[in-house]
């Protein structure tokens, strides 16, 4: 099969979209934290907050597997590259002096990986992921690209309704742009129809497809160079 013409499969039939965001407001910083505290890391939800708006996200198919996908495409584009990336999944990332926190799908360092290599993260001394990835089955109801935007991610991936979008930081808001800023080289108009062929071909055939399609980019790039 030509990698490089990744056929997208037909669209889903439209589905009744389950609830599965719960949205509290006043709620403190403290009650937040204590909320997290109680319930521990083995939990099938997610936070976002932001100025005492508190929403809990369920997680479901439909989200976790292009989520995963992607991190997977990162991850072997990385190896193709010969890069250190660390994947901290979803790690809370939280400011209490900004009083935001919001857990993302999956989230790399990629530039700054050096600096956070073996450490115990703080985002009150140690910088942002360089790249999160949201997989959005559902709309929120916290603007998430507000939250990002106050921690200074300088990345962010939005996969939603077959399309990969990818912001970039810029003068403290997000622009959508057509070239990544950790991975210039990737294909972003060609990866929905990467993750869609999954459903037809599996995970890890896809995945193959992907890294294909990525060393023959890198190939032409350097017989250009």
């Amino acid at each position: 099969m030509n990698a490089q013409t990744v056929t997208p499969l037909a669209p889903v039939p439209e589905q009744i979209i389950r609830e599965s965001k719960v949205v509290l407001k006043g709620v403190s910083w403290q009650t937040f934290q204590s909320l997290l505290a109680d319930v521990g890391d083995d939990r099938a939800w997610r936070i976002a907050y932001d100025s005492g708006v508190l929403e809990i996200r369920m997680l479901y198919q439909e989200h976790e597997v292009p989520k995963r996908l992607l991190e997977t495409f990162v991850e072997s584009i990385a190896d193709d590259l010969e890069i250190e990336v660390m994947s901290v999944g979803s790690l809370l990332l939280e400011r209490e002096d900004l009083t935001r926190a919001i857990e993302p799908d999956t989230c790399f360092y990629i530039q700054n990986e050096a600096l956070v290599r073996s450490k115990n993260i703080d985002l009150e001394t140690d910088p942002p992921p360089d790249l999160a990835v949201e997989s959005d089955y559902t709309n929120s109801s916290l603007n998430k690209f507000v939250i990002y935007a106050a921690l200074g991610v300088p990345e962010l991936w939005r996969y939603r309704r077959q399309t990969l979008e990818v912001y970039q930081l810029v003068e403290g808001q997000y622009e959508r742009v057509t070239q990544s800023l950790a991975f210039p080289l990737l294909p972003i108009a060609e990866v929905p129809g990467f993750i869609e062929q999954s459903r037809a071909i599996g995970q890890r055939a896809a995945v193959r497809l992907f890294r294909t399609r990525i060393r023959e980019i890198l190939q032409n790039s350097e017989s250009i160079g």
